[in-house]
């Protein structure tokens, strides 16, 4: 059964909007509210940018960038520990291969 979703203000670049979310995710919500309202403070003081529309636009493209760059990153990082592994279940079967050979080699001159 769906929960109810509960009303939250969150207040970002001294404006205040309400989110209507589900109760576990309230948390979430209110600590990407920080988030925003930080990133969107910086690029205020910075002076370079002005207007509130595009202090949001010029936060969210940097909060985008920084996500893919994770994304990349752990895709980067996953992939080098999957060919890690794979490396080793490589050895272990050729070990086992070479082993077996061996085996079957004094097996055979008995």
């Amino acid at each position: 059964m769906k929960q109810q979703q509960i009303p939250v203000t969150v207040r970002i670049l001294d404006k205040e909007y309400r989110v209507a979310c589900d109760p576990q995710e309230q948390d979430g919500l209110l600590e990407s509210a920080r988030l925003v309202d930080r990133r969107m403070r910086e690029m205020r003081q910075s002076g370079r940018i002005i207007g509130a529309d595009r202090i949001a636009v010029m936060a969210a493209l940097n909060i985008a960038h920084e996500l893919i760059q994770l994304r990349h990153h752990q895709g980067s990082v996953g992939e080098g520990a999957d060919s890690g592994r794979l490396g080793v279940l490589q050895r272990r079967i050729a070990g086992a291969l070479d082993t077996q050979r061996e085996l079957d080699q004094r097996t055979e001159s008995v």
